[in-house]
């Protein structure tokens, strides 16, 4: 008598997927995925052996970790399962490419995907229903990410923030409640603002020893004296390339700027959000100029950016903006700043006008000399400047006693703390506890590093503060440093004190910045070199690498 053969029950494994925080609370919850799942698999006689929950994953891409253990599972010889079961299609991919691939890559294996809610077979005909019904997600899938960026870029446009992480130096407040939700906007959070102005600082060299910093000596600067970043960590490159970057802190916030493929979105799709500006836009001018100086992609050649002559790199065509360079005739007696453009492509391309060189010389030399350190004259562009340091000094003041209030607080929190672990009211390995102690101590050794600086920033100011009465012995400081002792000019510290050049058919503009002018004459006055934004020396390459990376 032959004994029946038993039946081998099928394996499943299932597959759990949410998005949103929505969806979680509605009806395609996690736990409400697996109810159905599993009642699914007791109905039709298969024995559940695994299952992968995915949690605020999108289904438009394969960046999911449990989909990735799954598919490596499933593909894996022998395959521990031979059904992977689904709510919906959905659950498992919104691509009707990357449905089929993955369907395919699994079958060539001996896996079946099952759908709870939407039951097919294998034939011709319900497959391509299965992949009519994938096109139906995706579409609605992209549908319904147009609305929520219209959404986002109409909240931006009234001024309001998003719900992404800050960037350092601003923290988000309640700003309106419409029905249950609350809107919110970006204000300076004073912990870390300074913080913020330093590195700018420190890229153009407005700190004690006037030495410009690129990226990498920033980092190694603000780690070096503990300065910590705002969750207390150690800073990266990335970081501070950011933050010279970032246009927020111009009070300029760009929403909707990049695509998911980094690449930069048309203008018109960008919404500018207002925010209170965090550094004056002359000073981020001033470090994108320095940064796109030393950038090898862009920088000008060697011969130009420290050339032998005076204002190469520095004057321009005042009819189509194209750089001025050198121009010789009668076999090299005479020489000229030229317009490039016009010198390429004839007058179809400018018809900007040739200067001699001496004469320009002159003429800029002149004009600094006679006009711009003239004391009247200096006091006059200065006044603004020298009017802000005591009202500059009173904020720091008042920063100071801020941070120095929030390191006392914690430290009081903290031992509060610590008195009640003594008197066993508290337990200390109550991880709650524990992630409370160490963020006190991350504000209070955060502000007391802070209230140190401003402290010693409002010492070092307070030394070297400028008064209308100095400015006198500064403009003749600054006239002897220009002037060499044959005749000539000094040429960094001419360059310092205008930074553009731009010769029109009839007049020569000069412009320069003002907090740029004032740094000039502080350091001719101690006898220190003037140079503010130019290279000293020529760009070092390193084989197969930009010598000064950029990371996004």
């Amino acid at each position: 008598m032959n004994a029946e053969t038993p039946v081998i029950a099928q394996r499943a494994a299932l597959y759990l997927r949410v998005s949103t925080v929505r969806q979680a609370e509605h009806d395609v919850s996690i736990p409400d995925q697996k109810r159905q799942g599993e009642a699914y698999c007791t109905s039709r006689g298969y024995r559940l052996v695994d299952t992968f929950v995915e949690a605020g994953a999108s289904a438009t891409n394969d960046r999911r970790p449990e989909f990735q253990r799954m598919i490596e599972a499933g593909t894996s010889k022998p395959a521990p399962f031979d059904v992977v079961v689904v709510h919906s299609f959905s659950r498992f991919f919104r691509d009707h490419f990357e449905l089929e691939f993955y369907v395919r890559k699994l079958a060539k294996n001996g896996v079946r995907l099952v759908s709870i809610t939407q039951e097919m077979g294998d034939d011709p005909m319900h497959v391509m229903m299965r992949q009519i019904m994938a096109l139906f997600d995706e579409y609605q899938s992209k549908e319904n990410a147009k609305h929520v960026l219209r959404a986002l870029k109409e909240n931006a446009r009234q001024g309001f923030w998003n719900g992404s992480l800050p960037p350092i130096g601003y923290r988000t407040v309640a700003a309106e409640q419409r029905g249950a939700k609350t809107k919110k906007k970006l204000e300076i959070d004073p912990l870390h603002a300074d913080t913020i102005r330093l590195i700018y600082r420190l890229a153009l060299g407005a700190e004690a020893d006037h030495s410009q910093m690129g990226v990498k000596a920033i980092v190694k600067h603000l780690n070096a004296r503990g300065i910590f970043t705002r969750d207390g960590g150690r800073w990266g490159i990335g970081q501070v390339h950011r933050i010279l970057t970032r246009r927020t802190y111009i009070g300029e916030h760009e929403f909707n700027r990049r695509s998911k493929t980094k690449e930069r979105k048309p203008d018109a799709e960008v919404v500018t959000v207002a925010v209170p500006p965090l550094i004056e836009r002359a000073t981020f001018d001033a470090v994108q100029a320095l940064m796109k100086a030393r950038n090898q992609k862009t920088a000008l050649p060697h011969r130009v950016v420290i050339g032998p002559t005076l204002l190469t790199g520095i004057c321009f065509c005042g009819n189509c903006g194209g750089a001025m360079t050198i121009r010789t005739g009668k076999g090299g007696r005479y020489r000229y700043y030229a317009c490039s453009i016009k010198a390429r492509q004839g007058e179809t391309g400018c018809k900007g006008r040739a200067i001699p060189m001496d004469k320009l010389y002159h003429l800029v030399a002149g004009h600094i000399e006679d006009r711009l350190l003239d004391p009247d004259r200096l006091e006059e562009l200065l006044e603004t400047i020298l009017g802000r340091r005591e009202e500059q000094s009173e904020r720091r003041r008042v920063h100071i006693a801020e941070l120095n209030r929030r390191a006392a607080e914690s430290e009081l929190r903290l031992k509060r703390l610590y008195d009640a672990i003594e008197a066993g009211v508290a337990d200390l390995d109550d991880p709650a506890l524990k992630e409370r102690i160490a963020g006190l101590k991350v504000i209070r050794d955060q502000s007391r590093v802070d209230a140190d600086r401003a402290q010693a920033m409002l010492e070092s100011t307070g030394e070297r503060a400028i008064t209308p009465e100095m400015v006198g012995r500064l403009s003749q400081a600054a006239r002897e440093r220009m002037r060499l002792d044959g005749g000539g000019y000094r040429r960094d510290h001419l360059r310092a004190l205008a930074q553009r050049i731009e010769v029109g058919d009839d007049e020569v503009r000069i412009m320069g910045s003002k907090s740029d002018l004032l740094r000039t004459l502080v350091a001719a006055e101690g006898g220190k070199s003037a140079a503010i934004g130019v290279p000293s020396r020529g760009p070092k390459w390193r084989r197969g690498w930009d010598s000064n990376p950029r990371w996004a």
